[in-house]
Formats: structure tokens, sequence, C-alpha cells
């Protein structure tokens, strides 16, 4: 629940006037609301208050924000691609939520990348076994013969970044053709219109998240000038970790283990031992997944399954996030065990290139530095 301060209380807090209370308002870092007592004052939201009061703590020494600035407290890179306000995301402005709603993966490709034509994702490449083995290994080989990204326009780097999802996207099992992704990769499953669309959603939310640790590894490969295909191979194979873009695993198991043993006997198991539910909570979303709730309103998971949820969140008061969604709806429509890793890998490819193609424009090297606390060597010799 929600708790609420006065001004005079928010101020000492943070230890400032109302003046610098107000700036932070303004640039949606405190959320305000009226006084249900007196309509002409305001009530600040604690939680606001409490994470600026950590992040000023914090900021005083500049070891800790280097530090931090590495390790979550802080991200230093500019972007223009997605950010969260008030526990949304946006895309380049625009609620990701809404634009799932109806927006393609091209539409959202072209706004991510500024691009000035549509986007394309077409491909007749094949692949004779489609899964993650097959997406790594066609990647990592276009990754050995790429050109560097020095020297080039960005509209030939976008045009190249468009091959380079359509065939990621063949080798994950979508099928070659002209078509929309999200249709592709239905054909390629077997399944239905309906079912497209709910892919299509799917990926629409998952595009980009900010600066992510594979946004952040992708990154760090374009200001070296490495090829585009080498910046997305980079990407992904951070988003590959059971603590990023492949926690559905853990969700598709924790179903798994619902299935066999009822959902009572699991939550019981991971109550009495503390240990936390995957995919439940979100530290960006405290009050729930805005992606997961639009997602999972679009279809009726597996009855089990959807008990589960609502007793998981119930005892915890923790919602589903996004990789309990994800996982719900392959077991809705009986899609391939990994079906949820290749859908957000193929959709987050989209926006690594976006923050490849935005790392290009800084035209600097990311170069951080170590904090040496190892053994000390020896006296070195004067010279």
């Amino acid at each position: 629940m929600r708790s609420w301060i006065s001004m005079e209380e928010a101020c000492q807090r943070l230890g400032v006037r109302p003046q610098t209370l107000y700036a932070y308002v303004s640039r949606g870092k405190i959320e305000v609301s009226p006084d249900p007592g007196d309509t002409r004052r305001s009530l600040y939201r604690a939680e606001d208050i409490a994470t600026l009061a950590r992040r000023k703590q914090a900021g005083r020494k500049h070891e800790t924000l280097a530090t931090n600035t590495l390790f979550g407290a802080e991200p230093s890179i500019p972007t223009a691609l997605s950010t969260f306000v008030r526990e949304r995301l946006y895309y380049r402005g625009q609620d990701a939520v809404a634009l799932a709603g109806s927006a393609t993966l091209e539409e959202v490709a072209r706004l991510l990348w500024d691009a000035a034509q549509p986007v394309d994702f077409s491909s007749s490449a094949r692949t004779a076994s489609p899964g993650r083995v097959a997406a790594f290994r066609a990647l990592g080989t276009l990754a050995a013969s790429g050109h560097s990204t020095h020297g080039r326009m960005t509209s030939v780097l976008q045009l190249e970044g468009q091959g380079l999802v359509g065939q990621l996207a063949n080798a994950f099992g979508a099928q070659p053709g002209q078509q929309p992704l999200h249709l592709r990769f239905a054909h390629g499953w077997k399944q239905p219109g309906r079912v497209a669309e709910l892919l299509r959603m799917a990926m629409v939310l998952l595009v980009d998240h900010e600066l992510t640790s594979s946004a952040f590894a992708a990154r760090i490969a374009a200001s070296t000038g490495a090829s585009l295909p080498a910046c997305l191979l980079a990407g992904l194979t951070t988003l590959s970790g059971p603590l990023h873009g492949d926690a559905s695993v853990r969700v598709r198991a924790l179903f798994n283990d619902v299935e066999r043993q009822g959902g009572d006997q699991v939550i019981a198991h991971y109550l009495s031992t503390g240990m936390p539910l995957p995919g439940f909570g979100h530290h960006l979303y405290p009050e729930g997944d805005p992606r997961a709730e639009a997602l999972l309103a679009r279809f009726e998971p597996p009855e089990i399954i959807a008990r589960f949820i609502d007793q998981a969140s119930g005892l915890t008061g923790l919602k589903p996030n996004i990789d309990v969604a994800l996982a719900a709806l392959v077991a809705h429509c009986g899609l391939p065990d990994d079906a949820a890793f290749a859908m957000f890998a193929t959709a987050r490819s989209i926006g690594l290139l976006a923050h490849s193609l935005e790392q290009l424009g800084v035209g600097q090297v990311i170069r951080p530095r170590g904090r040496y606390v190892g053994i000390l060597p020896a006296a070195v010799p004067a010279r």
C-alpha cells in the first residue's frame, strides 16, 4: 500500500527546500497527490522520498557513486530510447503497453531506430534444425565475418539490422517469408491467427527495457567499433542468463512442479524455505508489471496455472511479471519449449540494435576502471 507524507516531512527527510522538492516532482521523480483532508495542500509518496534519500546518501562519495553506476543504483549512459515514468514503460515517449495494443514489431523498430523508411524483417534464409543453438551459431558466424560499424551511414546499418533480426527469427523457428514477424512465428509454430496476435503483443512488450545488462553489453561492443552482428551477439549472450532474458525457464520449471505436485504443495515449499518465487515481483514495478498485466488479460492460462498465479500473488503480495506471462502464454498455446526465449531474444534484438546504433553517435569507447581489492604488489623499485 502506498504511504503519503506532507511537504514538511518530505523536505526534512531529503534535507532540501520546498523549491527543490517541487523540482523533483516536475521531473517525475516524486509522485504527488492532493491531501484528502485539505485540498489546498499536497502529499508526497513516501517510497519515492526514500529512494531519493538513499541515492543522495550514496552519491556523497565519488567511489560509491562510481561503483553503483555499474551495479544498479544510477545508470549514467544517456539514452532517448526507453524509460520508466511512474511504473510505466515508454518507447521514445510512447507508452509501450498502448503500442502493444496494435503496433507490429516492424513499426516499433522504426520508432526505436528512428528510421526514415518502414522496417522490413522478411527473410528467405532457412534453418534445418531451428532453435537456440542454430540462432547463436548463425549470429556467431555473421559476427566473425562482419564489417566494423565505423565510417558507415546509419541508414546502411539499419538495413543490415533488418537482415539480422529476420535471420535470427528464422533460426528460432519463424517461417521464412515476407510477412510481419509475428505472423511468420505463428506459421512456423503452426498456430492460428488469434495466437499470432498474442505473439505480436508479447514481443512488442519485450523490445526494450532501458539500460539492461544486455543493452550495456551491446553498447560496449558498439563503442569499440565492433560489427553490428558482434554487437547483437554480445547483447544476446548476456540476455541468455537465467537472471535476465531466460528467466522464463525457471518459471516454466515452477509451473511443471505445480502440475506434478499441486499448487498448494509448491507454494508451501517456497514459503517455508524463504525462497523467492520465480517470476513474481519486479523492482522497477513495485505495484505490478504492467506488461504482464496487459498480456495476461488477453488469454486464459491453463486452470491450474491461473489458480497458482492468483494464490501466489495473494500469499506473497507480489504480482506476476512478464516472465510469468510468457511462460503462461507458452502453456496456453502449446508452443515449443524454448518459445519464450525465442520471442524474448528476437524482440529484444530490435532494442539491442537500437542501443548499438545510439552508442555509435557518442564516439567514445566505454572503458570502466577497475577498483583493485586484491593482494597488494611488492614494493616497486625506484627507477
